[in-house]
């Protein structure tokens, strides 16, 4: 499966590596290409991967939701890597 994580991270000047590492240690298979948003291969649920970095992001000003893609996706990106990865993925 295949997850979209999005956050909004309102505090100016806060680190957010935390939160990266833990984005990227839920699966080997991930690409992030926009600032805020992550897309990820998992077995977990979103609420599954929501529990797990929940607790490295948020503070009570900010944001994050995660999606289970499934079916169509379009857009434009200029990283050729990025575009195979997505074209790799089957989203069902």
């Amino acid at each position: 499966m295949t997850h979209l994580i999005s956050y909004s991270l309102h505090r100016p000047g806060q680190e957010y590596s935390r939160l990266y590492k833990a984005i990227e240690s839920i699966s080997g298979t991930y690409w992030h290409h926009t600032t805020s948003a992550w897309l990820v291969e998992t077995p977990l649920s979103a609420k599954q991967v929501y529990d797990l970095i929940s607790p490295y992001a948020l503070d009570a000003n900010d944001e994050i939701v995660v999606f289970r893609l499934q079916g169509d996706w379009y857009g434009k990106i200029n990283e050729s890597d990025g575009l195979n990865w997505l074209h790799k993925r089957k989203f069902l």
